[in-house]
């Protein structure tokens, strides 16, 4: 089996338990999620099965979609709704014009301090694991950036205020950190109290499908939830090779201009490009390479031999 799936994960299950439970399933070893997603949260947890995990780099820094729901007034110790309250502010007022100004300060590029319950490393351990031990560790502040952050429903008048907004962001980005950033630069203090990830790159959340769903299909030896390799690496050219050149790709030889079937014209080549044989068959990805005489050719990058 080789190919991506568009999982809808459920709240409560860890990435990693997603894919342990596919792992079963399909009775394969090489198999992988392109990106954690917090275990309190829904939504798109894209799956590498087989020869899709080698794609996996070009899948895991795609910007990523989410909803959330932003609770203010209160703070609680991991910044979304499985955590301990911490205080409270009841009956804080929001102003919306102070709140859009606010918002402002998180658009485009931002530095983040990953929380505490995270999946980043220390020493060997995931973060989350030295919170449950009781241990606050130092973080260096991130590079991340927030392509958008729209406004969906502004609930005033309640006891905690609550903001509906969706966010589009870059790898590594936690919501509840820019959650509990904006409570603390409005004065209130506010927690993450609902996220879904709508999008990740082109997985969408309407075409995401349950462990259940899943299960049912292979159950009926149904495999159209497995999409191709090829699906989420759309935004890389692609050149189609003459048959003669098939198997010197395959053996991981580079491609001269003479391969390439079609014209190709004088424009500039792409860097980095998909190889596919006359019948549509992935190959390979490839590299541009040029040499001081001006010759070129694509030196194959991965190799797809037994798509």
């Amino acid at each position: 089996m080789n190919g991506l799936i568009n999982v809808l994960k459920h709240p409560g299950l860890t990435s990693h338990e997603v894919v342990v439970a596919l792992r079963r399933m399909f009775n394969i070893k090489r198999i992988g999620h392109t990106g954690t997603l917090d275990p309190g949260a829904a939504g798109v947890l894209p799956i590498c099965v087989g020869q899709g995990t080698r794609v996996v780099e070009y899948l895991i820094n795609k910007p990523k979609e989410y909803r959330a729901e932003f609770t203010f007034g209160i703070r609680t110790d991991t910044c979304d709704a499985g955590g301990k309250i911490l205080d409270k502010s009841a009956g804080f007022k929001l102003d919306p014009l102070i709140l859009n100004e606010v918002l402002d300060e998180f658009r485009g590029e931002i530095k983040q301090v990953p929380p505490m319950v995270s999946a980043v490393r220390h020493q060997g351990k995931r973060l989350y694991q030295l919170a449950r031990e009781g241990k606050e560790i130092e973080r260096k502040a991130r590079r991340i950036y927030i392509y958008e952050l729209n406004i969906l429903r502004l609930q005033r008048g309640l006891a905690y205020p609550r903001l509906l907004c969706d966010i589009k962001c870059s790898k590594g980005t936690y919501v509840r950190s820019i959650c509990a950033d904006l409570g603390e630069k409005l004065g209130c203090g506010a927690f993450m109290s609902f996220l879904v990830r709508t999008a990740s790159g082109p997985f969408l959340l309407e075409n995401a499908l349950t462990l259940e769903e899943i299960k049912e299909m292979w159950m009926r030896k149904d495999l159209s939830f497995m999409l191709p390799i090829d699906y989420a690496l759309r935004d890389i050219p692609a050149l189609t090779v003459k048959e003669k050149a098939v198997p010197h790709i395959l053996n991981g030889q580079p491609l001269a201009p003479s391969g390439i079937l079609g014209g190709i014209g004088k424009n500039k080549m792409p860097e980095f490009v998909r190889l596919y044989s006359p019948g549509g068959k992935l190959l390979s990805l490839g590299n541009y390479c040029s040499t001081d005489e001006g010759e070129w050719h694509y030196k194959p990058k991965k190799v797809f031999a037994s798509l």
